[in-house]
């Protein structure tokens, strides 16, 4: 099933799978367990991040999995405090060394957190990272398009990724079109919403998934695939990790597409990047 996941390419050269699984929330004590059975499943995209406090047992789940190295695509991010301590060197060693890597597929810059203004020389640091191969790709998480526009004025790298909160009623289509114009990949978090609305309710998603006799998860997740997005879902439970991961045998029409884009309301549910400090 894993074979069936397109891999789409990045500006570094590099390439990833649409179709990945997040560990956010997921507590460290249950995450080796639900990692082995991701990549059972059939993930090969693992996303994680320092301040999920789970790299070590993601690593965990790797090892035990016995699938080579480098079928595994494993993105993980800078914590706050560390870009806040400039401890962006020291950090970075160290995920490499709790997730057991000699080198990370996509390194991200977790917040901008724009009221320290560090992270354009955070960014700097992050270049050297992808200079001396340690990460493969470089990106940022959570970035608006001014914070996009300084990297670009003030650096030599464009963003392989940018990974934002994006669902039906936050989809985004000025940053988007913006990512698209510059050569970065967008990456939806929260894909499904994070259960803090009814998304599974709302009248297009229900009708899409009785029409092609799916899931409304796995119609949201069709759609953020024909869009043009990196998606992570996460879940707990086996069978809907399977779920989520069957979403290439059908397709969702014009209509349908149209009729999801029109559930946006440029509402969040997650932070405001432009006030988490």
């Amino acid at each position: 099933m894993s074979n069936s996941v397109p891999s789409i390419p990045l500006n570094s050269g590099s390439s990833i799978p649409q179709l990945g699984f997040g560990v956010f929330l997921v507590d460290p004590s249950e995450t080796q367990q639900v990692v082995e059975d991701a990549l059972d499943v059939g993930y090969r995209h693992l996303d994680t991040a320092t301040g999920y406090n789970n790299e070590s047992q993601v690593a965990a789940a790797i090892r035990a999995s016995g699938i080579p190295r480098e079928e595994i695509f494993v993105t993980t991010k800078l914590r706050n405090d560390h870009h806040k301590e400039q401890d962006v060197e020291g950090a970075f060693g160290r995920s490499l060394e709790m997730l057991g890597l000699e080198y990370i597929d996509l390194y991200l810059i977790h917040w901008p957190l724009p009221a320290h203004d560090l992270y354009v020389e955070t960014w700097r640091k992050l270049e050297t990272f992808a200079a001396d191969g340690r990460a493969k790709s470089i990106g940022v998480s959570n970035f608006l398009i001014p914070h996009l526009e300084r990297l670009f004025a003030e650096t030599d790298t464009v963003p392989a990724v940018n990974q934002v909160e994006l669902h039906p009623i936050f989809s985004q289509p000025e940053l988007r079109a913006f990512h698209h114009q510059h050569g970065i990949r967008t990456e939806a978090w929260g894909p499904l919403g994070q259960g803090k609305y009814d998304l599974f309710g709302l009248p297009p998603i229900q009708a899409a998934a009785a029409a092609h006799q799916v899931q409304p998860a796995q119609v949201v997740l069709r759609w953020h695939l024909q869009t043009g997005n990196i998606v992570i879902p996460k879940s707990g439970s086996r069978e809907r990790m399977a779920q989520n991961l069957d979403v290439f045998g059908f397709e969702l029409n014009a209509a349908q597409m149209e009729s999801i884009d029109a559930l946006n309301e440029d509402r969040r549910v997650g932070g405001n990047p432009a006030e988490v400090s």
